[in-house]
């Protein structure tokens, strides 16, 4: 949970007026945040995340690792901001951008359902950098870092296909060899989760003929309640395997998938470590590398070769996506269907499967 960072790292904004800085958020050695006394650090970033906000073991803490591995290696200064919802996009954007004291190399926007705000922040001021993930916003100032979730989520449908038929058991969970339907629960219905249940099910129907996937979107990334409700729901009926891509709300699809002693994979970190006390079910995550689109982007920042005005694609081949076992029972899914994984992965790849970007229905 949020409660669990130290939140000095953190700044918000009390209104439209101007930054509000918190001790600590600083990446550079003195920690001295935002007073503007930036010459010792090569570059200073603003990141605004997506709502739902830092806790989320996924998506924002994803970016946020970018950020901290920046720091790490670079020497960067940084400052964060939480939105309490899309409201609040467009006035963070623009407080980053305008502010000249701190003046910030790069601002960072996380999430697609920025793009709307950002087409709007970005030719208002053409002398800032900009990078933003999931959309792209046609500007020359805006380096966009777009996922090939249906890649990854296309192993995530094979892996969960080829289980579901097989008697299996692991931590705390086990599959019924009868059961017809995997589940697939969505956070907000958007182009960007839709191409998540579009891979999953493209790979449960190429693992299998017999087993359907049933959907549902909470129509939210921060309500575990709801995510709950509808892993219960899906698990109550027969499914055995649950995957999600829905932020915080997932929390509820792996308090679902405990209740029911059944597996549930996680989504763009690894949430068997992430969230450690459902490691026990969670048999795997599809990890999308957030982190890396913020890293790289700061890299070449710092290096004078912003990337403003093209997009960078990230997929299986470069490792943008990825399907990791779970710390704890993931080494004990049965080699047969692990090298179907792993095929699956290689026939992708080499342009022998061509995975789907939007469902069905």
């Amino acid at each position: 949970m949020a409660s669990d960072f130290d939140r000095r790292r953190f700044i918000k904004a009390a209104s439209a007026a101007g930054l509000v800085g918190l001790a600590g958020c600083s990446g550079g050695p003195s920690g001295d945040g935002g007073d503007g006394g930036d010459g010792d650090v090569p570059a200073r970033i603003g990141i605004v995340y997506s709502d739902g906000g830092l806790g989320d073991n996924s998506f924002n803490d994803a970016a946020q690792q970018g950020i901290f591995q920046a720091e790490e290696e670079f020497g960067i200064a940084y400052d964060e901001s939480e939105p309490d919802g899309a409201g609040e996009f467009e006035q963070f954007q623009q407080q980053y951008a305008g502010s000249t004291d701190p003046a910030y190399d790069l601002v960072c926007t996380i999430g697609f359902n920025q793009g709307d705000s950002l087409s709007q922040t970005a030719p208002e001021y053409p002398d800032q950098d900009f990078m933003i993930v999931d959309t792209v916003v046609d500007e020359p100032n805006v380096a966009n870092y777009l996922f090939r979730e249906h890649e990854g989520s296309f192993l995530m449908g094979v892996l969960a296909g080829r289980l579901t038929e097989t008697k299996f058991s692991a931590g705390a969970g086990e599959t019924d060899p009868d059961s017809t339907t995997v589940g697939f629960v969505g956070g907000v219905d958007s182009p960007v989760i839709r191409r998540f249940q579009a891979g999953f099910e493209a790979g449960v129907d190429y693992a299998t003929d017999d087993v359907d996937v049933t959907t549902s979107y909470v129509g939210s990334y921060a309500d575990p309640t709801g995510g709950q409700e509808a892993a219960l729901s899906m698990y109550q009926s027969g499914a055995d395997v649950v995957y999600h891509a829905s932020g915080a709300t997932g929390v509820g699809v792996f308090q679902a998938a405990q209740e029911e002693g059944r597996f549930a994979f996680g989504v763009d970190q690894d949430q068997s470590v992430s969230n450690e006390s459902f490691s026990d079910v969670i048999l795997a995550s599809m990890v999308k590398r957030v982190d890396t689109a913020v890293y790289e982007s700061i890299s070449n920042v710092i290096d004078d070769n912003h990337q403003g005005g093209s997009t960078t694609a990230l997929g299986l081949e470069s490792n943008g996506v990825e399907c990791v076992y779970g710390q704890e029972i993931g080494d004990q899914v049965p080699d047969e269907i692990a090298t179907a994984v792993a095929d699956a992965r290689d026939e992708i790849i080499a342009g022998n499967i061509e995975v789907p970007e939007t469902t069905s229905n």
